[in-house]
């Protein structure tokens, strides 16, 4: 084979490499174009949708914790309710052992209605001593009279001087009973005056001391503030019970909230009055309670911790604190899906509208909770001691 028909080194394989380049730049700008895609639709999610929202799982559900204790001294005689148990309020829960209470109360009931007979014994003395006043005024008018008739017949010699002086002293004696009748008339009427029977101070103080023993007695059933579920019950029958003692809790699973514990710097902008999503470790992802931002806690949990870090030494390490947020729920919800306290959940607060305020402003003019058992106690004690008043006054047999 001649020079001529032998082909140029390189001449049969530039074509095919040249279309593996073209191929291979493809391919890399095809993936460039991928990853600024990926770039651009992670940086525009997190400026629209992660930038404008707070995630912490560090939130647990809270509620009111209702502890019941007794009031007065004693021994338990029954237990009427359990952990577990739905209570309602008034509902009577503990009994005490009775005697010592209803013997206080016999006494005070008698005293009651004998301080209504004393003050009646008062009030008519006073007007015997009234009826004393006029027949010393009465005894007065005759010395005096028989003073005056006998002092011009002294002067004529006709009687002796010392009838005169019998006179005169006969005169001094009936102004000192009078004296004293006004006097004792003052003070018994200062006993009495400006009020009547039922208004008397002493009753007054008998009737106090009455519903004292009354109310001491009623207490001996220990009832429920509120309506809840039971847990943590302590007490047994037998145990001696004293005024404060914890018996049992009352959980209001109706009244719930979270406590969300974000990390300090995720606090910049959370307000009050965003938004919240709610997923519970109990229910998963199928239910989702929607609430609202109500406050934010007034410092970190270090702070009111039980053993405060002490910061100022030379072992400091910088921890990253959470403050708590307190998110409401949805009372509908609640009813619906119903939570436990303590329960674990994930909190998401949308902090798009930041217009809201920081911190709570003035506080509530209505209670945060409430009760009117112990209240319904007192109006009984009212009752049944004007009753005993009543049947003690004049004309009441």
């Amino acid at each position: 084979m001649s020079d001529s028909q032998i082909p140029a080194a390189g001449s049969t394989g530039d074509a095919p490499k040249n279309g593996n380049n073209g191929k291979r730049r493809t391919v890399l700008v095809v993936i460039a174009l991928v990853f600024v895609a990926i770039g651009v639709a992670w940086y525009l999610l997190w400026l629209f949708v992660w930038s404008q929202r707070e995630v912490t799982d560090d939130a647990y559900v809270a509620g009111n914790q209702v502890m019941l204790s007794a009031q007065v001294p004693g021994t338990v005689i029954a237990v009427l309710a359990d952990d577990t148990q739905r209570v309602e309020a008034g509902q009577v829960l503990v009994k005490l052992d009775p005697t010592d209470a209803d013997l206080a109360l016999a006494k005070a009931k008698s005293a009651l209605a004998n301080a209504v007979r004393q003050v009646r014994q008062q009030t008519e003395m006073a007007s015997q001593y009234d009826a004393a006043v006029a027949a010393r005024k009465l005894e007065l008018s005759r010395a005096q009279a028989d003073l005056a008739r006998r002092q011009p017949l002294l002067a004529d010699k006709a009687i002796a001087p010392e009838e005169v002086a019998h006179a005169r002293e006969a005169v001094d004696t009936a102004k000192a009973a009078l004296d004293l009748a006004t006097r004792q008339a003052a003070a018994s009427h200062a006993l009495v005056d400006g009020t009547d029977v039922a208004s008397n101070a002493s009753v007054l103080q008998a009737k106090a001391a009455f519903r004292e023993a009354w109310i001491n007695a009623e207490r001996n059933a220990i009832v429920a503030p509120i309506g809840g579920y039971v847990a943590q019950r302590s007490v047994q029958v037998g145990s001696r019970v004293q005024p404060g003692q914890a018996l049992l809790t009352i959980i209001p699973l109706h009244d719930l909230w979270v406590d969300a514990n974000y990390k300090e710097s995720q606090l910049g902008h959370i307000r009050i009055g965003q938004p919240a999503k709610v997923e519970v470790d109990l229910y998963g992802g199928n239910v989702e309670f929607e609430g609202k931002v109500v406050g934010l806690g007034a410092g970190t949990g270090s702070s009111f911790a039980l053993l405060p870090p002490q910061n100022a030494s030379g072992n400091w390490i910088k921890v990253v604190q959470r403050v708590p947020v307190r998110i409401a729920l949805d009372a509908r919800q609640l009813e619906k899906y119903p939570l436990r306290v303590g329960l674990s959940t994930a909190v998401t607060v949308d902090t798009h509208d930041r217009s809201g305020p920081m911190l709570a402003g003035a506080g509530a003019t209505t209670a945060v909770a409430q009760t009117d058992v112990y209240a319904r106690d007192i109006a009984k004690a009212d009752a049944e001691a004007e009753a005993i008043i009543a049947a003690n006054l004049p004309g009441s047999h």
